[in-house]
C-alpha cells in the first residue's frame, strides 16, 4: 500500500478496493473508517451509520463474502479486497430474493437496520442456503432493530431460503 504525507503533514494512504464489482482507488487518512469511505468518498449511502461502536450492525457489509461492521474496519484494512454493499445485492436491476422477501413479509419498518440485516442474511444464505430458524436468528444476532421484533425478518429470510430450494 502506498502512502504519502499531505501539505498539512498528515499521512495518507492510497487504497485500492473493489466495491460491488467496480474497482476504486481512493486516498484516505490513516484513521478513515470503511463506512466513511463508502458513504462519503464513493457515495454508497445504503450502508448506514448507527452506533459507530460495532454494536448495532446497521453498517454491515461483506468483505470477501463475510459480514463485518464497517464502522470497525479501517479503510486501509480493506486495501486489495472485495466489498459488497447493499447497493451490490440487486443484480441487473432485479432485486435479490432476500430483498423481495423482506418486502413481501413486511420485514421493513423504519428501514434503518434493513441494509445491515439483508447483508447478514445474504452471507448466511450464500454459505448455508437452507438454514434452520435458530441459524437465521444467530446470523442476524449482531443486527439490532427497534421496530420489527425480528419475527418478520426471520420469516423473510426463511422464505428466501425456501425460494432457493424451489429453484
Amino acid at each position: 500500500m502506498q502512502s504519502f504525507i499531505d501539505v498539512n503533514g498528515i499521512q495518507n494512504f492510497v487504497v485500492n478496493i473493489k466495491v460491488n464489482g467496480d474497482q476504486h482507488t481512493v486516498f484516505v487518512k490513516a484513521n478513515t473508517l470503511l463506512v466513511n469511505l463508502l458513504r462519503e468518498l464513493l457515495n454508497l449511502t445504503g450502508t448506514k451509520k448507527g452506533c459507530e461502536l460495532g454494536d448495532c450492525g446497521s453498517c454491515t457489509v461483506l468483505i470477501e463474502g463475510k459480514p463485518v461492521n464497517s464502522c470497525l474496519v479501517l479503510a486501509v484494512e480493506a486495501d486489495g479486497r472485495s466489498i459488497t454493499t447493499i447497493e451490490g445485492v440487486a443484480q441487473n436491476d432485479k432485486l435479490d430474493a432476500i430483498q423481495e422477501e423482506f418486502i413481501s413479509n413486511a420485514a421493513i419498518q423504519c428501514g434503518y437496520c434493513t441494509p445491515g440485516m439483508i447483508m447478514s442474511a445474504k452471507a448466511l444464505l450464500t454459505n448455508n442456503p437452507h438454514p434452520t430458524e435458530p441459524e437465521v436468528r444467530e446470523a442476524i444476532a449482531g443486527n439490532l432493530c427497534r421496530c420489527t421484533g425480528y419475527v418478520n425478518v426471520v420469516k423473510a429470510i426463511m422464505a428466501a431460503a425456501e425460494r432457493s430450494k424451489e429453484g
